[in-house]
């Protein structure tokens, strides 16, 4: 059941399973048209909480969190109160240290937020993160651009590309189609979405990059997963951190594109538990 509390000046919305004195996991979603906590995480939250507390919000300007109106019209000032809603968020649910998971976009939030509070963060996993320097795709600039031309038809084909294989989600794209269009089209969200990702769009994946020298001081151990055919965040992206990571490790799905979570949930989920099992 979703919960909602105040974070600073926003509201935040979060799906939270397991025990609240179990060690805690922040799960922070991706910029899909739709997207929120609970869509990005919903097999991950039940498949975890037995030994962790799962905590999963709606980022402001996603979901049933907080719309500002009027937005901002950079992405730099979204990542802005993104960093401030997680900080707050953990301080508000009274916990000192968390583990880390971000999905995508999800990813460059989390790397920002070690840069900023490394102190309130254990371990880390990213997935299919940018945050590094990246050439914009044709598939994420459709996905970003989505309120240029938005239909169920461009939904249900952008479905398609976070997978490999489109028999995967075939039995369930309807209905998957069908929520994610009915939130996608909400007001508050389109108006959120659309002042977030203006062409050119490939300037938003520039702003969100992390320097290298900041980088090089994240100490935190990272577990980077990645699709290898992944269609929205070229795998390119992890082998750059890989190689400027200090404490990290990479762990490469065949077969697979930019739904880690959920084409490969069953090894994703044997990946992040053996991961911040670790001491």
């Amino acid at each position: 059941m979703a919960q909602q509390v105040m974070t600073g000046l926003h509201t935040t919305n979060f799906h939270q399973q397991g025990s609240l004195d179990a060690p805690a996991i922040l799960f922070i979603h991706g910029s899909g048209p739709g997207a929120n906590g609970w869509s990005n995480w919903h097999l991950a939250l039940p498949a975890l909480s037995d030994r962790w507390n799962c905590i999963a919000p709606d980022l402001i300007g996603f979901g049933d969190s907080h719309h500002p109106d009027p937005a901002p019209t950079e992405i730099r000032r979204w990542m802005r109160l993104w960093i401030d809603q997680m900080l707050a968020l953990i301080d508000t649910l009274g916990l000192k240290q968390v583990d880390l998971v971000g999905n995508s976009m999800g990813g460059a939030v989390a790397l920002h937020l070690l840069m900023e509070a490394p102190q309130r963060f254990r371990r880390v996993v990213l997935m299919g993160s940018i945050g590094a320097p990246c050439q914009l795709t044709p598939e994420l600039d459709r996905l970003w651009g989505f309120y240029d031309d938005p239909s169920a038809t461009l939904l249900a084909q952008a479905i398609r590309w976070f997978v490999y294989d489109d028999t995967f989600v075939q039995d369930r794209l309807d209905e998957i189609v069908r929520v994610r269009y009915a939130a996608a089209m909400r007001p508050d969200i389109r108006r959120s979405y659309t002042s977030m990702f203006p062409a050119p769009r490939q300037a938003h994946l520039d702003a969100l990059v992390v320097p290298d020298a900041a980088l090089r001081r994240i100490t935190h151990p990272v577990l980077l997963i990645h699709g290898r055919d992944d269609a929205i965040v070229p795998l390119d992206t992890s082998y750059y951190l890989l190689e400027r990571l200090p404490n990290v490790e990479l762990h490469v799905i065949g077969r697979c594109s930019h739904w880690t979570q959920i084409e490969h949930s069953h090894r994703f989920h044997q990946l992040v538990s053996a991961f911040f099992a670790e001491q």
